[in-house]
């Protein structure tokens, strides 16, 4: 069970590290945006599938890394600007 886990955990890795890409060459802020949410979801199931392996407690670490990826996307909400069509 606990090399199940730990191959989930690469493979939810191996997701985030092609979102990487995505962030970096994007081609607008929203898509770059939804990047940025996955790699927070996945840094926070890639944590909690290793600690769940391991048997540490991580899950504090996983859920602020959740709430910080919240707070993200409401910021980019909040920041971002209606584009007027003509």
């Amino acid at each position: 069970m606990i090399d199940f886990l730990l191959g989930a955990a690469a493979f939810v890795l191996l997701v985030v590290a092609v979102g990487m890409i995505r962030i970096l060459r994007g081609p607008g802020d929203a898509e770059r945006m939804m990047a940025a949410q996955l790699l927070g979801s996945g840094g926070i199931a890639a944590l909690l599938l290793s600690a769940r392996a391991a048997g540490s407690a991580v899950t504090d670490v996983a859920l602020i890394l959740a709430l910080l990826a919240a707070f993200a996307s409401i910021t980019f909400v909040k920041g971002a600007r209606p584009t007027r069509r003509p």
